[in-house]
């Protein structure tokens, strides 16, 4: 499993599932009902950094760049 959420888009995806866990609790919904358990998943996915819906479309939004600085 390696890691295919970068830094921007785990920020973005911690924001998302919090506004939608608070938009949950703000409509007082029983136990945040099932918004807060899709609330759950895109902060999931940003603490373990893999999003499996990235797969099937090859994407990634970490960073690639394994380059050295040039020594001169």
């Amino acid at each position: 499993m390696k890691a295919n959420v970068g830094t921007t888009d785990k920020i973005f995806r911690v924001i998302v599932g919090l506004g939608i866990i608070g938009a949950a609790v703000y409509l007082q919904e029983p136990w945040g009902g099932w918004w807060g358990a899709i609330g759950a998943v895109p902060i999931l996915t940003a603490f373990i950094g893999f999003c499996p819906a990235y797969l099937p479309f090859g994407i990634s939004t970490c960073c690639t760049t394994t380059e050295e600085p040039k020594a001169e």
